[in-house]
């Protein structure tokens, strides 16, 4: 069901999947939602605020996109993902639902665009999953821009920006300004609002949205800001200063996104004193966040990340930079064909010594060949090493460091392949 939804694409807007979350019974605003949009960095938002509620006690939902390596991951309560009977139960319902709902407002789908897209599908199901275990609070990450995205029709009780890049500008616009306007999309009338380290143009249209529709906002570098040191990470949130703070999210790009999902707490907390987090949580639940793929060293001589645009090729090339230069570095880099190749490979060919190209079976991949043959007449030498499932031997028989990087999907493969 999900591969026929998928094959729909997708469609942003709010009146459709508004329309048949009431006929569901408005699931969505049964739970308040920390909202959280960005091009880069709204996963490890999401991922740190969740890890801090849940060492705080609360019971939270978190529903994040696209999945590394299982759909399960998408619809999470402390956690644990859905299992697979409560998922399929839950996708069939929704199914079965939309067809009623859609034959009940006279509305002739196509039999190759049902009623809701894939997306939509996963996210109706998450509210109802939420609504079903009571959590106290869900953390939703959104799909794609924000101010159409399905996941707004929540019930939103702070919301955040955490970065804003070029990014997906066929769909949201082809400048910063525009992008950010998107994202900004999510801020709601009173509801607070936390903008992370953005661009200065960037901040300038979200902060005028925010004030737009009357939300208080709290910026990055003014309302609050992060730092790193040899003792841990810092905090300091208007008057409230936090150091020594400990966390296995690695990269300097890791810092900002700390800032972020920290000060989206305390805006929280202020507005829901019942859902306010004490400093023992926030050490606590920063110790124990992982976020799978992101600069994840699954071996010793073996690191993963999802680095796709080119935002997050450089923060991978800044954090490459920061370790010794002792060992060769070899980058297996395989992409998806909505990507600009040498665009996103272009900040870290000075942080390797050899490309070694790959793809895998998602139908958006590229073919190594066609990987390498964007990469013509670059600094180092690349090689058309195959699909991944031969591509990572190869790469590993390497002397020194693999970097696996440039897809979601071409990580999750890899961790498929190593059975983690």
């Amino acid at each position: 069901m999900l591969s026929q939804l998928a094959a729909g694409g997708v469609r942003l807007g709010l009146d459709r999947v508004g329309s048949f979350l009431g006929w569901l019974g408005s699931p969505q605003v049964a739970f308040p939602m920390v909202h959280v949009a960005g091009t880069n960095g709204k996963g490890s938002v999401c991922a740190v605020v969740a890890s801090v509620l849940e060492a705080q006690g609360f019971r939270v939902g978190i529903t994040t996109s696209p999945h590394l390596q299982h759909v399960n991951e998408r619809i999470v309560v402390n956690r644990r993902p859905i299992g697979d009977d409560s998922l399929n139960q839950l996708l069939e319902h929704v199914a079965e639902e939309a067809r009623r709902w859609a034959a009940s407002q006279a509305i002739d789908f196509p039999e190759e665009q049902p009623p809701l897209t894939y997306f939509e599908a996963v996210t109706a199901s998450a509210f109802l999953y939420f609504k079903q275990c009571e959590v106290d609070v869900a953390v939703v990450e959104v799909g794609l821009g924000g101010r159409l995205d399905a996941t707004r029709t929540g019930l939103a009780a702070v919301t955040t920006v955490t970065s804003v890049g070029l990014d997906h500008c066929e769909v949201l616009g082809p400048d910063l300004a525009s992008v950010a306007s998107e994202k900004a999309g999510i801020f709601r009338s009173g509801v607070p609002a936390v903008v992370g380290q953005l661009p200065a143009e960037a901040t300038r249209v979200v902060r005028s949205q925010a004030e737009a529709v009357k939300a208080p906002v709290q910026v990055w570098g003014e309302d609050f800001e992060a730092h790193g040191g040899p003792d841990g990470l810092g905090f300091r949130w208007k008057d409230e200063v936090l150091e020594g703070l400990q966390t296995q999210l690695y990269g300097d790009h890791q810092i900002c996104n700390v800032g972020a999902a920290l000060a989206t707490l305390r805006a929280l907390g202020e507005a829901r004193p019942g859902l306010a987090v004490t400093e023992s949580a926030i050490r606590t639940g920063l110790e124990r966040v992982r976020h799978r793929g992101r600069c994840e060293w699954v071996a010793s001589d073996l690191l993963l990340d999802c680095a796709h645009n080119v935002q997050a090729a450089q923060a991978l090339a800044d954090y490459l930079a920061g370790l010794p230069r002792d060992r060769p570095r070899t980058l297996l880099f395989g992409m998806s064909r909505d990507k600009d190749v040498r665009t996103v490979v272009a900040p870290l060919l000075s942080q390797v010594d050899r490309v070694c190209t790959t793809s895998c079976l998602h139908p958006r991949s590229m073919t190594a060949g066609e990987v390498a043959e964007a990469m013509v007449n670059l600094s180092v030498p690349v090689l058309p090493a195959g699909p991944i499932e031969e591509s990572l031997p190869l790469g590993r028989q390497f002397d020194g460091l693999l970097v696996v990087t440039g897809s979601l999907f071409l990580v999750g493969a890899v961790r498929d392949l190593l059975s983690l």
